[in-house]
């Protein structure tokens, strides 16, 4: 048997597949647009992503010298939080409104004035963000009353691609929370919320579990995909939950650690935990009956990025970070806050500012360069210690994935800040890999999830921390975490706002 994971995200949809050990056969990917009309909106065309995702499973078919007949199963993933709303024929009423969208603060507000936010976090295990679906919903029924009162469907964007897909309307209950207009306990709408934003309930498609299937691939979708029509598709899960299923982070005290343009930690949970001021992401898992802790800062690898670009663009990655190699841990008394593009974990500020604190005239371009690291490792603790104080306890090992854990200085300075093992896998596919992964276990290849990633999933390599280091940089971790309370309303000014 194989298995086709789709995944689509902001930039594209990319379609993989695998066999029962595991192992990738082909990928393929096709590209998306993006839109922005007005200032802070972010927007896209769903029916884009269906011709990229149709692209997508013909190409990588052909490229693996495989059939439709061949797939036993689909499963899907995909940017997490976007708004597609359908009228009563499964018509797009408007373009979808994207997780990076940041026009409905004052949504947010009206969320927790309405429900209160002690309870709403109670019910929904987070804070409303402008990033998440519900204010999105609210922003369409101040602002387009005529779309509003057409809408019949709320789906997510991967929901969509199963539409097109199926003919069904469905959704895991993964991403499901991640609308916040979930019930986390009981793993499915609530009822009180929808109630009072005033969001028919009738809209909101069943939910499922991740590896359960949703439904069967249709006469018309197979005819453009080449998928064999009556393939099943498994509800899958959000990208960040599959990619933890790629990872194989599915069972307490193993956590994924994700260092890309943004930096993503992930944790299950075996219960509903809430971080009980809503500094952490707390949703369902793709795993059936587990939930998930995520922190996520907003200038990870981003930083780095940044930084080279603007002061050394004639270097490369690998000639800045074999400069900072010589420099002690700490960069002698050199700090660097990472909160280039705002912060979101544990510091939800879109105002807040990036900084190098504490310069002088010994430190060179490789001590800066060392401190742009350790900052970032510093943010991404900032969540590890949010997640080990909402009842996690001790997290025993780290999968770490994304450009930024590619370089071995990197990567020992995460074990030493995190103070724990950090390990690479053979897998690197991500949210994509997950999903199938997922189809896998709906098609009865492996018996649970747990069983589909112990089989797929093998530690490459391990990178343990340096006590020496370890004490050091919990000094410098220290200085670090009063900068930002230190220098808020110093930031908050500078915006101008």
């Amino acid at each position: 048997m194989v298995f086709i994971g789709i995944d689509t995200s902001t930039t594209s949809s990319k379609a993989l597949l695998i066999d029962e050990q595991g192992n990738v056969l082909a990928v393929s990917s096709s590209p998306h647009t993006l839109q922005t009309p007005k200032p802070l909106w972010s927007e896209q065309n769903p029916q884009e992503w269906w011709e990229a995702v149709a692209a997508s499973i013909r190409a990588v078919l052909e490229r693996a010298g495989l059939r439709g007949e061949d797939v036993a199963a689909v499963g899907l993933t995909g940017q997490m939080h976007g708004l597609v709303l359908l009228d009563g024929d499964g018509r797009v009423l408007r373009p979808a409104i994207l997780w990076n969208d940041q026009r409905t603060q004052s949504q947010c507000d009206e969320i927790h004035q309405r429900i209160g936010k002690e309870t709403f976090i109670r019910i929904t295990g987070n804070v409303a963000l402008t990033g998440f679906t519900a204010p999105k919903i609210l922003w369409v029924q101040e602002n387009e009353p005529d779309v509003f009162v057409r809408a019949r469907h709320v789906l997510l964007p991967k929901d969509y691609i199963r539409y097109k897909l199926t003919g069904a309307y469905a959704m895991d209950k993964a991403d499901g929370a991640g609308t916040v207009l979930f019930d986390l306990q009981k793993r499915d709408w609530s009822d009180e919320v929808l109630a009072a934003l005033e969001i028919p309930r009738a809209w909101m498609p069943d939910t499922y579990e991740g590896p359960e299937f949703t439904g069967t691939v249709t006469e018309e979708a197979a005819a453009l995909t080449g998928l064999k029509a009556g393939t099943p598709v498994a509800a899958g899960g959000g990208d960040q939950a599959a990619q933890a299923v790629g990872m194989g982070v599915v069972e307490p005290g193993i956590v994924g650690l994700t260092v890309g343009t943004s930096g993503v930690v992930f944790a299950a949970t075996p219960a509903p935990l809430i971080e009980p001021e809503g500094r952490l992401h707390a949703f369902c898992h793709a795993v059936p009956n587990q939930w998930h802790f995520m922190g996520v800062m907003l200038s990870a690898a981003g930083s780095l990025q940044w930084y080279r670009d603007t002061l050394a663009p004639h270097m490369s990655f690998d000639e800045l970070l074999a400069e900072a190699e010589s420099v002690p841990a700490g960069s002698e008394g050199l700090l660097f806050l990472p909160y280039l593009t705002g912060e979101r974990t544990p510091h939800p500020d879109p105002l807040a500012r990036g900084a190098f604190i504490g310069l002088t005239i010994r430190h060179s371009r490789a001590h800066m360069t060392r401190a742009v690291l350790e900052g970032v490792a510093f943010g991404l603790k900032d969540s590890f210690t949010l997640i080990q104080n909402a009842g996690l306890g001790t997290l025993t090992q780290v999968r770490a994935s994304g450009g930024g854990t590619k370089g071995a200085l990197w990567r020992q300075i995460l074990a030493s800040v995190l103070e724990t093992e950090l390990v690479t896998l053979n897998t690197t596919e991500g949210a994509a890999y997950g999903a199938a992964l997922l189809a896998g276990v709906g098609a009865g290849a492996w018996p649970d999830v747990l069983s589909a990633c112990q089989t797929c999933i093998q530690i490459k390599a391990s990178t343990l921390p340096d006590h020496v280091q370890e004490a050091q940089h919990r000094s410098a971790y220290t200085q670090y975490r009063a900068l930002y309370p230190a220098l808020k309303e110093s930031f908050h000014k500078l915006s101008g706002v």
